[in-house]
Parts: structure tokens; C-alpha cells; sequence
């Protein structure tokens, strides 16, 4: 069944568009009525991203959980590994996370993680979307029974605490030159207070969040300006986080990005080594570089695919067993710490390893020689742009050129109007013309269906 509301990250999409104060009244209250099982007092915990427009959706959802009897624990901007955490720390029934993530300010979204600190089934969600479009007037509290609502201090510390006991106890990160953009986003107060209460010389950019400029030309989708700081610096790493730190982008001491990839690579490795792989492998999506697959089967270890969406990959390790898994993107899972990913938490394995090898990033983040790998988006407005028989016959051509030595997905995206083209394999000029020939025939049906 097709859901309304929620996408493969919460609800998400324009402030006062499709993220309005009417819309998260009802979340709060459709959720609150969701989660409240047993006779105790229920509870639960809202933090956020630094938006202009989460003002106006956390109040509109302390007015809904309230109205069905839940008290309300405000944390303010915080990482949403953060409210994950505290979530299950602090006992909440339910957790939420207002963030839209690495978009721009003008989007917001609700994350919503259960008692168990993890992200809600989908069975949960549709149980939430069929109470949003009911009047709940019935169900509301009685007056007596109205839930309360408080700011809740030391958050920050309480996380920052939780992050660095993920190390080993006597592991320093003193003599590391270490550039941080955090953003502007919601990691722009814990992260370089982690960084530097661990020993490192922090020189922190996206720091200065002003409601309108979470990742604006900062953060991990816009890694540029970390890797001039990088340079100018003379700094040993950069760390890019996006909007609510979830997700983290490296770049070494030469200005060079390292990507999720590599990064799962690099902890892989490490894991295997030390005896802390909970099965031998990991999991990745279907995005994920064909190289790294390659290199993991090097060192024994086996990667399952899922597809794209770092709840798919949470679902898979959990029902088969691993402790590691993530996304290209950054989005890195260590399920021994969190239930969802943890930019801060992912640098900060890198960060280990890096100090026990006394080796430069470049060398300890090249675990393998990426396979060329083309991905463009095809923009569209309506309709099913892939079911044309055009599209058809250039993915099954394009799959036929490319063999078993190659790799091509289809898919639209999660949480944006586009059809996203990726294909990989060695050569990389047949790989770029494979998929200029899928996106010209996606064009081509999107201009049908624009026409019709």
C-alpha cells in the first residue's frame, strides 16, 4: 500500500507546505494516541535541528502530544543520534526528531523512533497515517489528564559523554589537526566540545546557525569549504556533518574526499581485527561501490546489499546479525553504540584507528581503488516515468553492455520528485554513455507525461 505521508525518512517536504503546524499537531497527537500503551504516564522527548521553521512544528507537536495526556521532553538542537539515544536513556515511549536532514532550510521533516530508540516499522507508520486522516476529537485527554511540557538542560553533555565512551578508555585524539564543519546543523554545539575534550585542535567552521543557513554551501553535501579549511590549516582531517548528524563526509590531509565507502571499509577492516565483527561482513545498499564489495570479499568478509534508505540496512543487520552496515552517503550504522546512524560516532572510529596506525588519513582511508561509477538524476513531474517501453529497452540494453562485471540501479528517489541512474563497472566511458542513454529515455517519457 502506497503511504501519504511517510517516506523512507520520516515525513518530510516544505515548511508551511507540506510540513505545516496543522499537519504536525495531528502527528503528535496520532503518534501520542500510537504509543501509549499500558497505564503509566507516558512521555516523550523532541529535539531538532536548527530550522527557522522548528519553532513552529515542535510547539504545534507539544500542542498534539499533550492533547492525547503524553508529557513532553524539549532537548532543542540536537543531533538526531542523540534523540535516538536518549529516547530509550530517559525511558520515553517515543522519540521524535524535527530535521529534514541535509536539505535546505526551507524543508523540515518529523523522524519518529520508538521506546526501543530505533526507527519505526512500517506497520507502525500505517497504523500513525490512518489515525492522521480520522477525527481524533474522541480520543483527546480529559482536562485533568492533559500532559505537561519542559526543557530538559544538559543534553549536550549527556550525548558528548555518550560519544566518547565509544572509544577505548585511555585513547587520545591529542596531536590531531582536525577541521569540522558541522553544518550550521544541529551537532554545532556537541561535536567540537567532543572533539576537543578528547585532545584534538579543533578548528570548527558551520558553526554559526542563524535559522536560514543549515547546510548552506557547509556540511557534507557541500564539502568544499572543509577541504579549502583542510588546506589552509594544514590540518590532518576534515569532518563534515550534514544538517542532523547523522551522516559524516571525510576529507585527508590532501583535501581529498573519502566517502561512506570507504569509510565502512576502513571500520571493517579494523572490526575484523580486533574480533568486534558480530558476523563476518556487512551491509551496504544497492548504491554502494562495486570496489568496496570487491575488497571485503579480499579480507573474507561478505556484504548483502538492501535497497537504498539507512532503514533498510538497520532492518537487514538486525534480522541477520551484523553490527556494521551504512550508506555511500556517510550514513554509517555501529548498532553496538546506536540504532541509527552517528556522523560523530563513525569519525570517531576512523579517529581510533588512525592514531593506533600513526599513518597520514590518506593512507589508512584507501582500503580500495573505487570502480568508475556514474550517477545523474532525471527530474519529473508526474506519472510513473520508468514505465515507458523506451525505458524499458535502455535498461535492458544498457544491463546487456555492461555484463556481469558491472552493476546498474534504478530508482526514484526517496524523498525528492527524481529518477536517480547509477551504473558502475571498469570501463568507465561505457558506463557514462549507459546511463546517458537511460536518462535521455527517462526525459523523454517524463516530456509524454508532461504532455498528457
Amino acid at each position: 500500500m502506497t503511504r501519504k505521508y511517510f517516506g523512507t525518512d520520516g515525513i518530510r517536504g516544505k515548511a508551511n507546505g507540506v510540513i505545516t503546524p496543522e499537519l504536525a499537531l495531528k502527528v503528535g497527537q496520532a503518534a501520542g494516541l500510537a504509543f501509549q500503551r499500558g497505564e503509566h504516564r507516558h512521555r516523550v522527548v523532541i529535539g531538532k535541528d536548527t530550522r527557522l521553521s522548528g519553532y513552529m512544528i515542535e510547539y504545534a507537536m507539544v500542542a498534539g502530544f499533550t492533547s492525547v495526556g503524553m508529557d513532553v521532553l524539549l532537548l532543542g538542537p540536537i543531533p538526531t543520534p542523540a534523540v535516538a539515544m536518549l529516547t530509550r536513556s530517559m525511558r520515553a515511549d517515543l522519540g521524535v526528531m524535527i530535521s529534514a536532514s541535509h536539505n535546505a532550510f526551507e524543508d523540515n521533516g518529523i523522524k519518529l523512533f520508538g521506546p526501543d530508540a530505533y526507527k519505526l516499522s512500517d506497520d507502525i507508520e500505517r497504523e500513525i497515517e490512518a489515525l492522521l486522516d480520522i477525527d481524533l476529537s474522541p480520543r483527546l485527554a480529559k482536562s485533568r489528564d492533559l500532559g505537561r511540557a519542559k526543557r530538559v538542560e544538559s543534553v549536550h553533555a549527556r550525548y558528548i559523554e555518550f560519544a566518547k565512551r565509544t572509544l577505548p578508555r585511555n585513547l587520545s585524539l591529542e596531536g590531531l589537526r582536525i577541521v569540522l564543519d558541522c553544518a550550521n546543523g544541529a551537532a554545532y554545539k556537541a561535536a567540537p566540545e567532543a572533539l576537543w575534550e578528547l585532545g584534538a585542535e579543533v578548528f570548527t567552521i558551520g558553526d554559526e546557525p542563524d535559522g536560514f543557513n543549515i547546510n548552506h554551501e557547509v556540511g557534507s553535501t557541500s564539502p568544499e569549504r572543509v577541504v579549502h579549511k583542510v588546506r589552509e590549516m594544514r590540518a590532518d582531517i576534515g569532518i563534515a556533518l550534514d544538517g542532523d548528524a547523522d551522516r559524516v563526509l571525510v576529507v585527508d590531509e590532501r583535501g581529498q574526499m573519502i566517502d561512506g565507502d570507504q569509510l565502512m571499509g576502513v571500520i571493517a577492516q579494523s572490526w575484523k581485527e580486533d574480533g568486534r565483527l558480530s558476523k563476518p561482513g556487512i551491509v551496504a545498499t544497492v548504491m554502494s561501490n562495486l570496489g568496496l564489495e570487491r575488497f571485503l570479499a579480499s579480507i573474507g568478509l561478505d556484504m548483502p546489499r538492501t535497497q537504498v534508505g539507512d532503514r533498510y540496512v538497520l532492518e537487514h543487520m538486525r534480522e541477520h546479525g551484523y553490527n556494521v552496515g551504512g550508506e555511500q552517503s556517510g550514513h554509517v550504522i555501529l548498532s553496538d553504540y546506536s540504532t541509527t546512524g552517528d556522523g560523530l560516532v563513525s569519525a570517531l572510529q576512523l579517529l581510533a584507528v588512525v592514531q593506533r596506525l600513526g599513518r597520514p588519513v590518506s593512507e589508512v582511508c584507501h582500503v580500495f581503488d573505487p570502480v568508475p561509477q556514474i550517477l545523474k538524476n532525471v527530474r519529473y513531474s508526474g506519472g510513473n516515468p520508468l514505465a515507458g517501453e523506451a525505458v524499458k529497452k535502455a535498461v535492458a540494453d544498457g544491463q546487456a553492455q555492461l555484463g556481469k562485471g558491472g552493476r546498474l540501479v534504478i530508482r526514484p528517489s526517496g524523498t525528492e520528485p527524481l529518477i536517480r541512474v547509477m551504473a558502475e563497472g571498469d570501463d568507465r566511458k561505457l558506463v557514462n554513455e549507459v546511463v546517458d542513454d537511460i536518462c535521455a529515455a527517462v526525459r523523454g517519457n517524463t516530456t509524454i507525461l508532461a504532455a498528457e
